[in-house]
């Protein structure tokens, strides 16, 4: 009697289960979270029209932000864009499901060497498919900038920010860097000649003494904000994303600014980065979510995001599509001489992790 009453209790959560993935896979809803100033205008509306999915699209501006919503469960987010070096834990941590390949069929336009670079955090691919890349590196009101440090002055140069004496003839018109330890420790690491992954506790306290020498000339920590400010006059130098540098510069154009603004990635190099979509492990709709990644996938629509937000994207196919001002700067597009400098921010041991975070809120604090 208690087997056959277990039996049946198996049977009836079994049939519960499947009913309730028959009504998510028919249930026409997507909920994506993505990094703010991340689409093209017409990228989700032409989801919509083509599947009749209707999209729920909800941004955060930091690593961290997205970090917690996981580590919480239940967020209730199909897709999210996580950068690598915080994607390799919670790969580990068994945050993500598997992507079904064979429903993500434009898998063919990826770029074989790029899936290379993505497959050192998520081995075989199985988890994660790039979104954008781009650098860590100086953008300037350049007319600003050369009024500070004269018509010759060199702007790819680290020496900028980092040497205080430099960096506080900016602090009357404003610089901004951002908002997230493990985007800033790597670049003030490879400053002073360590190595940018780092798993060394104390090079990392070395790393915060440069930026305390710094702090009294930064305006504001910001990882998407300083967008509108640079653009509008109100910061002269920011470290900060490649391709939101270029938005900035592309707004302030556009505005018919008296000042040009420009992305520099620093000589002797810069990090690089990769934001990936991934399906959470409780993902309501995976369904869906994997319609959506191969939507994303068609060339003439990444090529389009990439168009908009000034960041590459991993699909070879794209390239064509992709604007001949954008696909042959150097800045969005490094040549190969400087690609051979950049270094890709990894993820580092949670110890590490946290003694980021807690110099971090030291740092911002003033202490």
């Amino acid at each position: 009697m208690k087997l056959t009453f277990v039996r049946k209790l198996a049977v009836a959560a079994l049939v519960l289960t499947a009913s309730s993935t028959v009504v998510a896979e028919e249930e026409k809803v997507l909920n994506v979270y993505n990094w703010a100033e991340y689409t093209a205008p017409d990228t989700i509306p032409g989801f919509e029209k083509q599947t009749g999915i209707k999209v729920r699209y909800d941004t955060y501006d930091t690593n961290d932000i997205l970090q917690a919503k996981l580590l919480t469960g239940n967020s209730g987010y199909d897709v999210v864009v996580p950068s690598t070096h915080y994607a390799a834990r919670q790969i580990q941590g068994g945050l993500f499901q598997k992507l079904d390949k064979s429903k993500i069929p434009n898998w063919k336009h990826l770029d074989p060497a790029i899936m290379e670079l993505v497959a050192q955090v998520d081995p075989g691919n199985e988890y994660l498919i790039p979104w954008g890349y781009g650098t860590n590196g100086l953008g300037y009101n350049v007319t600003k900038a050369r009024e500070i440090l004269g018509e010759n002055a060199d702007l790819a140069n680290w020496d900028n920010l980092f040497n205080p004496e430099i960096a506080r003839k900016f602090q009357s018109c404003g610089i901004s860097i951002l908002d997230e330890a493990a985007q800033v420790f790597p670049a003030v690491l490879h400053y002073i000649g360590k190595d940018p992954n780092s798993s060394n506790a104390d090079d990392y306290r070395a790393a915060l003494d440069v930026l305390k020498k710094i702090r009294p000339y930064i305006r504001q920590f910001s990882s998407s904000g300083f967008i509108d400010e640079l653009a509008s006059g109100d910061l002269c130098m920011v470290y900060g994303f490649s391709g939101d540098v270029m938005i900035a510069a592309s707004r302030a154009k556009e505005a018919n600014k008296n000042f040009s603004i420009d992305y520099y990635i620093p000589k002797g190099g810069a990090a690089a980065w990769f934001d990936t979509m991934a399906i959470p492990k409780d993902a309501p709709h995976p369904e869906n979510a994997m319609a959506f990644i191969n939507y994303i996938e068609t060339p003439e629509v990444h090529a389009a995001i990439t168009n908009e937000m000034f960041y590459p994207n991993a699909n070879k196919s794209a390239r064509e599509f992709v604007n001949k001002d954008i696909a042959g700067n150097p800045m969005i597009y490094p040549a190969e001489d400087v690609a051979k400098t950049l270094f890709v921010i990894k993820a580092q041991p949670m110890n590490i992790a946290r003694l980021q975070t807690r110099l971090w809120a030291e740092l911002k604090a003033g202490k």
